[in-house]
């Protein structure tokens, strides 16, 4: 039984509170760091693009044998994929990395955008995936 504390976000989506990150995490040691980390409970894995190992948080989740259901993996938009196209094809590109992974649970964007290009378009393509 997993009885890590949750939060329910504005859209409705319920996401575990703790979550692992593999920021400065090496590729060749990722997979096994979200492996290990899926099986003592973690729920929640956070990775980014440019963290460059979202391709082995996908294999460390698969790895770990956990129904894809009971793990939460969110990702983040850099601030140069801003903008409804930029941005799904962040996602199109971060679900490709992710293999076998059918979707991201939410995506966030990694920093304050500048320019305010499109305000709403993190939050449009993630409600159309």
């Amino acid at each position: 039984m997993n009885t890590t504390p949750t939060l329910t976000l504005n859209n409705g989506v319920v996401m575990p509170a703790l979550g692992f990150g593999v920021f400065q995490s090496p590729p060749d040691q990722t997979a096994a760091a979200v492996e290990t980390a899926l099986q003592t409970g973690y729920r929640h894995i956070d990775t980014a693009a440019v963290y460059g190992n979202e391709r082995e948080v996908g294999q460390g989740t698969r790895r770990s044998g956990l129904d894809r259901t009971d793990v939460f993996i969110e990702t983040k938009v850099w601030v140069s994929d801003y903008g409804y196209d930029q941005t799904q094809h962040a996602f199109d590109k971060a679900a490709g990395k992710l293999a076998a992974i059918d979707a991201l649970d939410t995506g966030v964007r990694h920093g304050p955008d500048p320019d305010e290009r499109d305000p709403h378009s993190l939050g449009l393509v993630i409600d159309e995936a």
